[in-house]
């Protein structure tokens, strides 16, 4: 056993499982990619004050949670512990704004860091795919995220989730709605941190999830009853669009989630068979982040979505994906001739596009055999100096178990021929449990 162990709150994805994250990941991105959303990559690391000043001072992801360094030249960096700041600082430094084709539209997958107390569905390392709309202010655009991330989670035949939308306002109406809340907050029994947050930011007091202090929020004015003419109207008409695409959602007037950059429609996916861990994924507009960073005035949109939780998610639902095959063609060579013969077979095989794999280590035939079947294949191309003499090898059916010859000049065609006749609408079922 290995002196080193993964660190703690982290787990290594290994096979058969990873195989699950892989598709969640590639079902998140795909209906952003077909929205003519981009990819985008960004260092694991970023400038501390990248966070400070765009997260946010106040909220527990900069005050407790983040992994900070300070290199040997002395600059501080942080493991990033979200994805939008890094995402829109990327996209102003490289003036991808000024192409003159606005909302720059972006997708992006990663891992993230937060030092948190590790538990089911939340670890101090996890995986998100998001998306990102920059410099519009449209409706229409805030309305296309939200359905783009539920057309992803129903086509991984998740059904248990609950969207709930919000509006925080703007700088018009914000200001006042923030003034009667502190107002409301002061007057509670709360800790001398939470009261510290009331002065810095107490839309973050609403977002605690502690019992006691929830209790005394259930008097806390709303923000929907403060909001200007132009947010409600902005707010009325996401909500009218998600219900002409046939979105259903539930109107949270306490939602605010936990970062200080989000403006008018805010936005979360909930799944109840999550506990306490409830939340999948969520987003909303930041129409001030640009600024707050150091860029001009750029509004925007986007979301995240957590690989880690949705795959619980999935778990807790049942839902087994239907994954493709990790190997289609098992080759077992008998004697050196028939490996060098069945080694050029596979690599034909690979480069036509079917799963291939090879006993190694001249295992005999039972051995060989047994890899084959564990492999998941579907057909072994089984060879030995016989079936070379005829210029032939077998091709055996590893379900049925039936087995022919077929010209060593023809095999890349008549496997693809019995992959076709035989297909199979999807391979291995994860177990969808991380390590």
């Amino acid at each position: 056993m290995s002196t080193f162990q993964a660190p703690k709150g982290t787990y290594d994805l290994l096979p058969p499982d990873s195989a699950t994250y892989l598709a969640v990941r590639e079902a998140i991105a795909a209906p952003a990619r077909r929205a003519g959303y981009g990819y985008v990559e960004t260092p694991g690391f970023e400038n501390v004050e990248l966070f400070s000043r765009g997260v946010g001072e106040s909220t527990d992801i900069v005050t407790k949670e983040m992994f900070t360094l300070t290199t040997k030249g002395g600059t501080q960096l942080a493991l990033r512990p979200e994805g939008t700041a890094s995402v829109l600082r990327a996209a102003l430094q490289a003036n991808l704004h000024k192409a003159g084709n606005l909302p720059v539209k972006l997708w992006y997958s990663g891992s993230y860091y937060r030092y948190e107390r590790p538990q089911a569905g939340r670890y101090r390392h996890f995986s998100q795919v998001g998306a990102e709309a920059i410099g519009a202010e449209d409706p229409v655009l805030d309305a296309e995220l939200i359905v783009l991330a539920v057309d992803a989670y129903r086509s991984l035949g998740l059904r248990g989730f609950r969207l709930l939308l919000n509006s925080l306002g703007d700088k018009e109406c914000r200001p006042a709605y923030r003034a009667a809340l502190q107002d409301f907050l002061r007057g509670l029994d709360l800790d001398e941190e939470t009261r510290a947050r009331i002065e810095i930011n107490p839309l973050r007091v609403l977002d605690d999830k502690r019992e006691a202090v929830q209790r005394q929020l259930a008097g806390a004015p709303l923000i929907a009853d403060h909001l200007c003419e132009a947010c409600k109207a902005y707010h009325e008409q996401v909500r009218e669009l998600l219900t002409d695409a046939g979105v259903a959602f539930e109107d949270d007037p306490k939602l605010v989630r936990g970062l200080d950059y989000y403006t008018r429609t805010t936005f979360e996916f909930v799944h109840d068979g999550l506990g306490s861990q409830s939340a999948v994924g969520g987003g909303g507009r930041y129409d001030g982040l640009s600024e707050m960073i150091g860029g001009p005035a750029l509004p925007s949109v986007g979301w995240a979505l957590g690989v880690d939780r949705t795959v619980l998610a999935l778990r807790a639902e049942g839902v087994e994906l239907e994954l493709p095959a990790v190997t289609d063609v098992y080759a077992v060579p008998l004697g050196e001739e028939a490996r060098r013969t069945l080694f050029t077979a596979v690599t034909a095989l690979r480069r036509a596009g079917v799963a291939a794999d090879f006993a190694f280590g001249g295992k005999g035939m039972k051995n060989a055999m047994k890899s084959a079947n564990r492999s998941g294949a579907r057909f072994a191309l089984v060879a030995g100096e016989r079936d070379l003499a005829e210029g032939v090898v077998q091709l055996k059916d590893l379900e049925s178990g039936e087995q022919g010859p077929v010209p060593t000049g023809e095999i890349v065609a008549a496997v693809k021929e019995r992959l076709v006749q035989t297909a199979r609408p999807g391979g291995v079922a994860s177990g969808l449990t991380p390590s």
